[in-house]
């Protein structure tokens, strides 16, 4: 039997990239918002089940992965970037950042858990640079990223049959990038990013680490 793993945020950039990488290796199951935002991965990539689902509302997504048993793998990688000082950024924003990128999460694992225990699993969050170094203008962002960090290191100490890796990349060459950019009012240069796919390559490499080790931390940045 194949091992399964689910993916967040799948439907483009990094989170399609992932799938790509471990759909030779892996049933999958393809998390987004919509199931439109989808239809072009799980075309791509046959026998891929999708899995459209807000991450946010939380009964939801308790329904969609009710029937989940055993899970293998688990990727976190959907989550939002909103930009601005600590004196311009709002309490929705604060709110709305920190629901994504870290109840969201906490709260699916938590869902998953019996899943993930039955497989002895491989939970991934996709972090950040920001989750080890906070810049101006990145307050709320980097805060998420920082709680996501914890919420690993705890959950790694909480369940020793699990391995639990966190991945800190540099900036990534995506439509999110792009649109950070913009913001920055910046040219937009692919090659000042990291590519998805490679940062997609180190999530396999982790995932296939054999068992008697734990890639615990991964931190890219562009060469």
């Amino acid at each position: 039997m194949r091992p399964t793993a689910l993916v967040t945020g799948a439907g483009r950039g990094l989170g399609a990239a992932v799938a790509r990488e471990l759909a030779p290796t892996h049933d999958l199951l393809l998390g987004a918002r919509t199931e439109q935002s989808l239809t072009d991965i799980v075309a791509e990539l046959p026998g891929a089940r999708a899995l459209p689902v807000p991450l946010t509302d939380h009964a939801a997504v308790a329904e969609a992965v009710a029937s989940i048993d055993r899970l293998d793998v688990l990727v976190h990688n959907a989550g939002v970037a909103e930009l601005g000082t600590v004196a311009e950024s709002s309490v929705d924003q604060w709110r709305h950042t920190l629901e994504v990128n870290v109840i969201a999460v906490a709260e699916l694992t938590r869902l998953l858990l019996p899943a993930l225990r039955a497989a002895g699993g491989h939970v991934v969050l996709i972090n950040s640079g920001a989750g080890l170094r906070a810049n101006a203008g990145w307050g709320s962002y980097a805060a998420s990223k920082f709680a996501l960090r914890a919420f690993g290191d705890a959950l790694r100490a909480e369940e020793p049959q699990l391995r639990v890796t966190s991945i800190h990349p540099g900036r990534i060459d995506t439509d999110m990038q792009r649109a950070i950019v913009a913001h920055e009012g910046d040219e937009y240069d692919p090659e000042r990013f990291l590519r998805a796919t490679t940062v997609a390559r180190a999530v396999r490499t982790a995932v296939e680490t054999p068992a008697d080790a734990h890639p615990v931390e991964v931190v890219l940045r562009v060469r």
